[in-house]
């Protein structure tokens, strides 16, 4: 999950900075051999692949830090989020796709680099490659999971991670239900927060928020991303050299990257990137066949739908978009997500204003975004200059749904009316918002782009 900050540094080096400036920063980039002796590796496809990792390592956090953000216990030496971020050849397009930590692999066959003693081809949780062989294992294993080569290995920490969000001015998220999750102290409610370093940091480690644990967690890992991107190309810390530089050392504090990850190579880059944007990003998760795997002296892990990840890593290695087929507009809203499946949200709706056949406009605008309205619109008993939404507090997530179709209607909750909402069209009704289902409990198989999952 650390992960997460490290895609800033390819998209902040679009400020096109000189080369004195990039290899000042490339000398504060620990070096790890992430491709020491490695033989038969994938063919080489289109475009650049880097392995992005994010250990529990915690060195530098301060006591108070432990205490304010719970970031205390014994660190397990292991990957917690990884992730695989492919830039297109021609620099215009970033595809990330999330690969969960409990996936069924299996490490390929090796010696010890210490003991010279030989291992071979076992199963384990993707995660526990790392803590048994470190980053070239890591490689190792995903590039024979994935048959995706790597070009590059960049690994970071909760350090830098509070350290970007901070410099940044903080990231702005929002969400629709309440976020609340004891083990991290994470404690938002609905709306839009700006996340400073460690609130961020919370956000991104949350995995206690429901049944989903780090399904869920990975969509928010995404969506955070997304708007990290957002902050940096919006900012103008693109655009000023010395924002630029502050905000990259304050990244590659903490990073360790492989040795052929330099100053050119992040120049080269940069250069390359100045037009990104959200919209350029695409974000998807590896699609998943069976949630409780159970293996034998591992226990449940993730099995991959072998079919789909097929499918999904030729189009990296043919650096393909994700989102070729999908319409895009981009002057037209994202559909909010909603954890509600509007097909089980029944609607009635009354006209509160004078304006002849509104309420049957309303009506058919949410059933086209899949709410289940009654088709029977009728008229309040008196105008009123706002919509409104009445609901039973039991069906309040319920309530909270079609208020993100209904932007600036007001909730009053009406005890005893049971699961019927009733919404009433005041004089300030401009139009319906879609809405996307968001199941968290269930694995992301689609792709959104970067836009599409912002506030």
């Amino acid at each position: 999950m650390r992960a997460l900050t490290t895609l800033s540094v390819l998209v902040l080096a679009s400020a096109g900075i000189g080369h004195a400036v990039i290899s000042s920063l490339d000398a504060g980039i620990a070096r790890v051999d992430a491709f020491k002796d490695m033989k038969n590796r994938p063919s080489a496809g289109h475009g650049t692949n880097v392995l992005l990792v994010g250990t529990d390592g915690r060195d530098k956090i301060t006591e108070q830090e432990r205490r304010q953000f719970r970031l205390g216990g014994v660190p397990c030496h292991c990957t917690d989020t990884m992730m695989i971020v492919h830039i297109s050849e021609n620099r215009d397009r970033a595809t990330v796709v999330s690969l969960p930590r409990d996936s069924f692999a299996e490490v390929p066959e090796r010696t010890d680099d210490t003991s010279a003693e030989p291992h071979a081809s076992h199963p384990i949780r993707l995660n526990a490659a790392y803590a048994e062989g470190g980053p070239g294992l890591t490689i190792r294993t995903v590039e024979n999971m994935t048959h995706v080569k790597i070009d590059h290995y960049l690994e970071v920490d909760f350090n830098s991670f509070m350290k970007t969000v901070d410099v940044l001015g903080g990231v702005k998220i929002c969400t629709a239900t309440p976020l609340k999750d004891s083990y991290t102290g994470l404690d938002l409610a609905p709306g839009t927060h700006t996340l400073t370093g460690g609130q961020a940091l919370q956000y991104v480690r949350a995995r206690h928020i429901d049944g989903a644990s780090d399904l869920g967690r990975m969509k928010r890992q995404q969506q955070f991303l997304a708007a990290l991107i957002e902050r940096a190309t919006s900012s103008g810390v693109l655009l000023n050299p010395m924002r630029f530089r502050d905000v990259t050392r304050a990244v590659l504090g903490s990073v360790r990257a492989d040795e052929g990850f330099g100053a050119d190579e992040l120049l080269d880059l940069g250069r390359a990137m100045r037009d990104f944007s959200p919209s350029s990003s695409e974000f998807t998760t590896v699609p998943i066949a069976q949630m409780n795997y159970d293996v034998k002296g591992i226990g449940s892990t993730l099995k991959w739908d072998q079919a789909k990840a097929d499918q999904l890593f030729t189009a990296l290695r043919d650096d393909k978009p994700l989102t070729a087929d999908q319409p895009h507009h981009p002057h037209t809203p994202a559909p909010a997500s909603v954890d509600v499946d509007p097909r089980q949200i029944r609607v009635q709706v009354a006209n509160g204003t004078g304006t002849v056949g509104l309420a049957g406009r309303v009506d058919a605008a949410l059933a086209a975004t899949g709410f289940a309205t009654t088709r029977q619109p009728v008229t309040a008993p008196a105008h009123v200059p706002h919509s409104v939404i009445f609901y039973d507090p039991r069906w309040d997530r319920s309530a909270r749904a079609l208020a993100a179709a209904l932007p600036g209607s007001e909730l009053h909750p009406a005890p005893g009316q049971g699961p019927l909402l009733k919404v009433t069209a005041g004089a300030d009704f401009k139009d319906v918002h879609k809405v996307r289902f968001d199941d968290p409990a269930q694995p992301q198989q689609n792709v959104l782009r970067g836009d599409e999952v912002l506030c």
